[in-house]
Parts: C-alpha cells; sequence; structure tokens
C-alpha cells in the first residue's frame, strides 16, 4: 500500500513544483507523471530492501 501513496505523494510534489514554474497544463501532467513513477519506483525499491534486510 506504501506504493501507491508515494505516487500519488509524488504527482502531488510534480504538479506543485509545475506551478512553481509557472508551467502550462501539458507541464503539470508530464512533471507529475514523472515524479509519480520515480517516486513510486523508490517506494518499490525501498520496500524490497526493506523485506530484505529485515524480513
Amino acid at each position: 500500500m506504501h506504493i501507491p501513496l508515494a505516487a500519488l505523494i509524488g504527482a502531488l510534489l510534480g504538479v506543485v513544483i509545475a506551478r512553481r514554474r509557472k508551467g502550462n497544463t501539458a507541464d503539470l501532467v508530464q512533471y507529475g507523471a514523472v515524479y509519480a513513477l520515480f517516486f513510486a519506483l523508490l517506494a518499490l525499491f525501498g520496500g524490497i530492501l526493506f523485506v530484505r534486510l529485515f524480513g
């Protein structure tokens, strides 16, 4: 359940960053998607690492 949450947080962060840079709608969508993927991958690998070390 932590991966979708990380993706949501990443998407929101991406949209905020794009808005600060005064991006248009396409920029907001692109930043949101890229940050969502990046955060989801980080959460995935973090979860795998956690299970390998402590599970």
